[in-house]
């Protein structure tokens, strides 16, 4: 069996487990003709108990998918009569962030959910707040200790290549000759690094490689000068990978400029302009691959349970997990209605 062939088991596995998932405590009722619904469980622990308090910080919203990210956390914490969300303004500002969680541990909120613009910078007073009882889920960029929060949750970067590569595979099967492309993000950022090598090891199991690849920085002005560069240096591309939606804006004007159409592309993250690109059918982006922009949100559920003490359903383990990474799954024509409702604009 290939390593593609084992991991479509796997994710085929996955997939089968998060559709029988729901937010529960509850043991599963015996399969009787009176059982309760399917979403019972689910209600269960959506029902208000004990008022929760919890801060929210982030980045500022510059970017399309941070932007997503703050309002799908607001959103989401409106659903929920016993949660008060206070949301601190968005910065850059590695200073001004720490000072915010400080001021979230003067506040006493029960919990803190932190998307932090550095990890390293901010796991000292993430810390410092886990250490006053205070429950902190972190949010897709990492702290470096693990006595920083009590959950994490992240989207798979690594994923995200391998969905990327594997997908064009699939597109490009038999043609041991074509010529691959990839333009990345910011290439010092380990969430690049960790796509990339993502990207290059889905190619390697079915005999493909990068042929050319530059870098942009995920801003549309970015992403037209490395698209740019890209179709000067390579008169002949079957297929490219941009890593980011938003930078892609930028990426589809060079290649609208430059009159190519011999390639299709690959998005990343899952914007919602791209995903209506897509549907339409008539343009050279042909599928995105999701980086959750649900990460916020994720962590106000999580949040909410573990101060009132409830834990994930369909688990035999009774506490929420210590991480909870998200799935990359590959948006196309044929399934981007599912995707279009929670997709960010860029």
């Amino acid at each position: 069996m290939s390593k593609r062939s084992a991991r479509s088991l796997v994710v085929a596995g996955l997939a089968a487990v998060a559709l029988t998932a729901c937010t529960s405590n509850t043991p599963k009722a015996e399969d009787t003709a009176d059982k309760a619904p399917a979403n019972q469980a689910a209600v269960k622990n959506d029902e208000p108990g004990k008022k929760v308090k919890i801060g929210f910080s982030a980045p500022a919203a510059d970017h399309g998918w941070m932007g997503a990210i703050t309002k799908a956390t607001q959103a989401e914490a409106k659903k929920y009569s016993d949660v008060e969300l206070v949301v601190a303004e968005g910065t850059n500002d590695v200073n001004l962030q720490i000072s915010q969680v400080e001021t979230f541990i003067n506040q006493k909120v029960d919990a803190i959910v932190l998307l932090p613009f550095d990890g390293a910078a901010l796991t000292p007073v993430a810390t410092k707040a886990m250490e006053a009882g205070i429950t902190v889920i972190n949010v897709d960029r990492e702290f470096d200790s693990s006595f920083a929060a009590r959950t994490t949750v992240l989207g798979d970067n690594h994923g995200m290549g391998v969905s990327a590569g594997t997908y064009i595979c699939d597109q490009l099967k038999g043609k041991k000759d074509a010529v691959v492309a990839e333009i990345a993000g910011i290439d010092s950022l380990p969430l690049t690094q960790d796509r990339s090598r993502g990207f290059k090891e889905a190619l390697a199991d079915c005999g493909l490689k990068v042929s050319n690849r530059v870098a942009a920085e995920f801003t549309v002005e970015s992403g037209e000068k490395a698209a740019a560069n890209l179709l000067q240096a390579a008169p002949k591309i079957d297929a490219i990978w941009n890593h980011d939606d938003d930078q892609g804006v930028g990426v589809m004007a060079a290649i609208k400029n430059s009159g190519r159409k011999e390639f299709f592309v690959v998005g990343g993250a899952g914007s919602a302009n791209v995903m209506r690109d897509i549907k339409s059918g008539n343009s050279l982006l042909k599928a995105t691959v999701i980086y959750p922009s649900t990460q916020g949100a994720d962590g106000i559920r999580l949040a909410r349970l573990l101060v009132q003490k409830k834990a994930l359903g369909d688990l035999v383990e009774v506490e929420v997990p210590r991480t909870v990474r998200l799935y990359a799954p590959v948006v196309t024509k044929d399934n981007v209605d599912q995707y279009l409702p929670t997709a960010f604009e860029s």
